[in-house]
């Protein structure tokens, strides 16, 4: 049985899967920088055209990290 093919594809499932997280993470603090660093009309409609996220999503977001930082 040969298993090096295998090994490798579940190694690299596990780089690419890693790159997600982080890039989601990433993406993440973007977007409530960008929220929570602005009072422009419309920015919450923006930030989530461009992630594809709901509102509903955005304003979870904006809650948690608002809780994490203690409330800021």
């Amino acid at each position: 049985m040969d298993t090096a093919k295998l090994e490798l594809a579940a190694q690299r499932y596990r780089e690419a899967e890693a790159a997600l997280d982080a890039a989601r993470t990433d993406l993440q603090a973007e977007a409530v920088a960008v929220l929570a660093n602005t009072e422009e009309r419309g920015a919450q409609a923006t930030v989530g055209r461009i992630t594809g996220w709901s509102r509903e999503y955005l304003r979870r977001l904006l809650k948690a990290a608002a809780e994490e930082g203690g409330g800021a």
